[in-house]
């Protein structure tokens, strides 16, 4: 039986684990399987989860979290990984490693404050240097893996939103189709609907306010209206997607090639 696109890897305690594999590029190519994984924290796997991606092929780990997330929720990796920490931010700017007393005390009273939270965090995941270095150095290590084997695994807490622009970035780079990659971001939402409702669930039954109810729903969530404020930033700073690429993540044409070569197959 075919593996469905994108491929969500059957974890126990990870559900937001996409193999890339199988998308097709613009020109008829199609990422190959077992070498590109965007996923979640890793901090809540299970031993047989971890045995999954050592079977799977899983060789190099980037962390996209910030130095706190990683250090008190340690990733639980797969036997014989390489691990780097490559934080797009100093601290959680998605707010989603935040416990509920937290965000009651941030977010109480403005039912957009989330919403207006994460159209500027996308904003300054495109502007910011900690950010641009991050995802860099993301491509660096694709560019350094092995020509034909072994899968590159990079994750953030939810895996949504730091990693979710991480995989724009690299789908856009490998030439998949906006839509496609479009389509890819907000799958989020339907793979984190069972977090989601507990977390909700959770607020109501402090008897949280609307308003925070409201805000954590944003926070917890991808929308068009996020990424978007990303790509217009782009637009507005720096010219097209791929200008940024090119001048401010150094993918140039050169690195493109390689890294096509390197995680794309001809249609079969």
């Amino acid at each position: 039986m075919a593996m469905s696109v994108p491929y969500v890897l059957p974890l126990e305690q990870g559900p937001n684990y996409r193999d890339l594999g199988g998308y097709r590029t613009a020109d008829g190519r199609v990422i190959k399987s077992h070498r590109l994984i965007r996923a979640a924290r890793m901090n809540e796997l299970t031993e047989q989860d971890q045995k999954f991606l050592t079977s799977y092929g899983v060789t190099t780990v980037v962390d996209l979290r910030s130095p706190r997330e990683a250090h008190e929720w340690p990733d639980r990796l797969p036997t014989g990984a390489a691990y780097e920490l490559n934080p797009v931010f100093p601290t959680d700017e998605t707010q989603v490693s935040k416990s509920i007393i937290e965000l009651r005390r941030m977010y109480d009273k403005d039912p957009l404050a989330g919403f207006l939270n994460m159209v500027t965090t996308y904003r300054d995941m495109v502007t910011r240097g900690s950010a641009q270095r991050a995802f860099r150095r993301f491509f660096t290590l694709l560019a350094a893996q092995d020509a034909t084997s072994g899968a590159v695994l990079w994750h953030c807490t939810s895996g949504k939103d730091r990693t979710g622009m991480a995989t724009v970035f690299l789908l856009t780079v490998l030439g998949v189709p906006a839509e496609t990659i479009r389509a890819d971001y907000l799958l989020s939402n339907s793979l984190l609907r069972e977090k989601r409702h507990e977390r909700l669930e959770a607020l109501r039954a402090t008897n949280s306010s609307a308003a925070l109810i409201a805000t954590n729903r944003s926070l917890a969530s991808v929308r068009n209206e996020y990424l978007d404020a990303a790509l217009v930033q782009i637009q507005t700073d720096y010219g097209s997607l791929m200008d940024y690429l090119t001048n401010q993540l150094g993918v140039d044409a050169a690195m493109r090639a390689q890294l096509q070569r390197q995680y794309l197959s001809d249609a079969q």
